[in-house]
């Protein structure tokens, strides 16, 4: 089978297009024909080393997978050849999804949506995963609560938005200007540019200084540090970024905030609950480009780029028909030269 392999840890052009044996799945496992996978802050984070002592080379990394059983290993009774499946591989244990075929454990696996295509779904198993355990699991945001989501356009912040809105809360959202019509069109309430004006000052003022009961970081720097100025009492702070740089929590304190670092865990009832929200309409993931296989290298470029104009997620069509399908949809960034 094809596959993208790391052979070093470095920039965009560490990868290469290999030729290496199809998995056998063993008990418990299914073999997957992978229709589409997508790029994320992870695979990138991966890919320049930041995990090396995880990640032994050379590897076959990525994070997100929506394909069709094509096996089934001895004693499998939940899955069957033909099945359409999406879900996250288990970090750090195996090979990742960039390639035609990933095995994976029946236990982590859920069914795709029906209303997504497959370029979607994988735009949405590892993000989603994520903003659930990060807003529902975390933060036990409730009904009629706040809060605020730091880059609402971005793959993570967009399903969040969607997910928040469907729990019931306000959403406030930090997001460019160019970017409002389509913060508010997934459910955000109020949106704030960021780069226009101080977001601290705007949540105080729509909140007549209360502040937000939960805020949702997805952008590291020094989030941690400021963010507890527009907590409510007894706020919560979710982060899913590993910041490196030292943060002052001298305002936590003094809201008796509690803190939650998030890193996702694999989890079949997630992406069932994530089903459930598509199913419903109250959740959709925002494809913003699609690449093929080939020039994944152009896509971690692209995701690496600040202020990339991408809303949404960035998509990879493994199964050239996965992106064909819907490639004039995307006409400034989808590539196929990789043939099945």
């Amino acid at each position: 089978m094809k596959a993208m392999t790391l052979k070093s840890f470095g920039g965009p052009e560490s990868f290469e297009l290999s030729e290496v044996p199809k998995p056998v799945p063993q008990a418990g496992q299914v073999l997957v024909r992978v229709h589409a996978t997508s790029v994320n802050p992870l695979d990138y984070q991966v890919r320049r080393g930041d995990y090396r002592d995880y990640v032994p080379l050379p590897a076959i990394t990525g994070h997100d997978v929506s394909g069709v059983v094509e096996a089934v290993g001895p004693g499998g009774k939940v899955f069957a050849p033909g099945d359409e499946v999406w879900y996250t591989p288990q970090i750090f244990d195996g090979p990742g999804s960039y390639a035609e075929y990933h095995v994976a454990d029946e236990n982590i696996i859920g069914r795709k949506p029906k209303s997504l295509s497959h370029l979607e779904a994988a735009s949405l198993s590892l993000v989603g995963g994520t903003a659930w355990e990060a807003l529902v699991s975390r933060a036990a945001l409730r009904v009629g609560e706040s809060i605020l989501i730091h880059g609402g356009a971005g793959g993570v912040g967009h399903v969040a938005i969607q997910v928040a809105k469907a729990i019931g809360a306000k959403v406030f959202t930090t997001v460019r200007e160019d970017n409002f019509d389509f913060a508010r069109s997934i459910g955000a309430d109020v949106v704030i540019d960021y780069r226009k004006e101080d977001y601290i000052d705007a949540i105080m003022r729509e909140t007549d200084g209360r502040g937000v009961d939960v805020v949702f970081d997805t952008l590291g720097g020094d989030t941690l540090t400021h963010s507890p100025k527009v907590l409510a009492q007894l706020g919560r702070v979710v982060s899913i970024v590993d910041i490196a740089q030292p943060q002052n929590l001298i305002e936590a304190w003094g809201k008796n905030a509690s803190l939650h670092f998030v890193f996702t865990r694999q989890n079949q009832g997630k992406l069932d609950e994530l089903s459930t929200l598509v199913e419903r309409g109250q959740l959709r993931p925002h494809v913003g480009a699609v690449y093929s296989l080939a020039d994944l290298s152009l896509a971690h470029a692209l995701l690496e780029t600040p202020n990339n104009g991408v809303r949404g997620k960035i998509a990879i069509a493994v199964e050239p028909s996965a992106g064909t399908a819907r490639a004039s949809e995307y006409p400034s960034k989808f590539t196929s030269n990789v043939q099945p």
